[in-house]
């Protein structure tokens, strides 16, 4: 008898946990309109009642933002085979250094399709820093005495409420599959 208690506990507890989902926590972003690669203004306005992916990289990364760019890339190319729509927003931690023309022309080095992409740049050096930190609770950070910016490099996928659902590894194998299964379930 306590065998079938304890069986129905289990299945009970693990229905709930499968139940539980993509629940968002937290505070939603807080609203942000910074200048993207058109120099046309882009922020929490443009992103109302829509599912985003966000990233933190920089055009003279010389580590891991031209193979994060790439995975970007490759996850629009594939959310547009799934018929997934979601906006991509990747915002420059080195904004002094930043253009939106140099923005432009480093994203045209990874896509051609920048309609749902928004590189943006626009703020001060301490803006994205207090941004990336309590925000995405991510670190932004640029030594005084090098040209490369410290900062996290997880994809973040922000429900259509503007709540962050879940933080991504873009190396990770199973990243994008994990992905489109959290956004399926939104």
């Amino acid at each position: 008898m306590k065998i079938r208690y304890i069986s129905s506990f289990i299945v009970l507890l693990f229905i709930l946990v499968a139940c539980s989902g993509n629940d968002p926590t937290g505070e939603t972003i807080a609203p942000f309109s910074f200048e993207d690669q058109h120099e046309q203004s882009f922020g929490t306005g443009d992103l109302e009642g829509k599912v985003w992916i966000a990233s933190f990289v920089f055009t003279n990364c010389e580590t891991v933002c031209p193979p994060m760019m790439y995975e970007m890339a490759s996850l629009q190319k594939e959310f547009e085979k799934e018929g997934i729509e979601a906006e991509f927003v990747t915002f420059t931690v080195d904004p002094e250094v930043d253009s939106s023309r140099s923005l432009k022309q480093y994203m045209d080095q990874f896509t051609d399709d920048d309609a749902n992409w928004h590189m943006l740049t626009g703020y001060s050096q301490e803006t994205i820093e207090a941004f990336a930190r309590e925000q995405f609770q991510t670190i932004v950070q640029k030594p005084d005495n090098t040209n490369q910016v410290i900062h996290g490099t997880n994809f973040y996928l922000v429900d259509d409420q503007g709540y962050i659902v879940h933080e991504f590894n873009y190396i990770d194998e199973t990243y994008m599959e994990e992905m489109i299964d959290a956004i399926n379930n939104i």
